[in-house]
């Protein structure tokens, strides 16, 4: 679950956005005192997430809504599922609900669309990570996605991990300048983060072979033959990661080539939400 803070931060922006100073089209015709209920309705076969979180979003509204809840985040789902039922004011119930669909609409297309890149690995190590290609504020909810739907997180952001890409190693002067600064100030910051180092050639990956001090070394759009030469030289050295221009259709390739890693922007990135729906009981 990600923090109540950040969780808050993202319920405000959304309820400013969206309320203003009022729901005017409910409180015109719905009394204040009116109880009521809806179910989220299924419309779609794929991944539900986000359930948990539109519980928070439906108490920011009415404390003592109740809400009975079906099916668990990270569910496989299908037409005619009813996720939960939400009982409350009316006028509350009114108030969370785009809200509430356009979290879990979207957190359920990123799970489902994880999901589908995991099964393409079945029967190997290989583990699927998401990238920093997220919607801006939203990044805590979309990577929480992405492990309901059985991937793995990468960085949260530039805070949380040294990656040393190619604008980096460049403008540092190449690889072994810029593993041996970055060394200099972990050690002067006082600072423990793992280093990872991208690679778009052999060149560069002998380099960092050579250098050492790393923990994880990304293949940059290197080609399935290469990487597996690739993954052949490192020889358990380091960890591994593929990365660019990977497609579904190319992914098991990649894997079968013994990467660890296999980082897809698209999780995040090129979505389809899921058709989901609130309706009145």
């Amino acid at each position: 679950m990600i923090s109540e803070e950040v969780l808050n931060c993202v319920i405000d922006s959304a309820i400013h956005e969206d309320i203003g100073d009022g729901d005017h089209s409910s409180q015109a015709c719905i009394p204040a005192d009116a109880i009521g209920k809806v179910h989220l309705l299924v419309k779609e076969v794929g991944i539900i997430a986000g359930v948990e979180i539109a519980k928070k979003v439906f108490e920011r509204f009415d404390p003592e809504i109740i809400m009975e809840v079906f099916i668990a985040d990270g569910t496989t789902v299908k037409p005619g599922d009813v996720a939960f039922v939400v009982e409350g004011k009316v006028l509350s119930l009114l108030k969370a609900e785009r809200l509430v669909l356009n979290i879990m609409q979207r957190m359920s297309g990123i799970a489902t669309q994880t999901n589908v890149y995991i099964k393409k690995l079945e029967g190997l190590h290989t583990r699927i990570l998401d990238t920093r290609k997220t919607t801006p504020g939203l990044r805590e909810i979309e990577k929480l996605a992405v492990k309901m739907g059985g991937g793995v997180n990468h960085r949260m952001g530039l805070y949380d991990m040294i990656m040393l890409k190619d604008n980096h190693i460049d403008f540092a002067g190449g690889i072994s300048k810029a593993v041996t600064k970055v060394h200099q100030y972990l050690k002067e910051k006082n600072k423990n983060l793992k280093i990872e180092v991208e690679v778009r050639d052999f060149k560069e990956l002998d380099e960092v072979l050579k250098v050492g001090g790393i923990h994880r070394i990304m293949l940059d759009n290197f080609t399935p033959v290469n990487t597996r030469k690739a993954v052949e030289l490192i020889n358990g050295r380091f960890e591994t990661e593929s990365s660019g221009g990977i497609t579904l259709d190319t992914l098991r390739d990649y894997a079968e080539c013994g990467v660890d890693y296999i980082s897809v922007g698209a999780l995040t990135h090129h979505i389809k939400s899921l058709d989901l729906s609130l309706k009145a009981l």
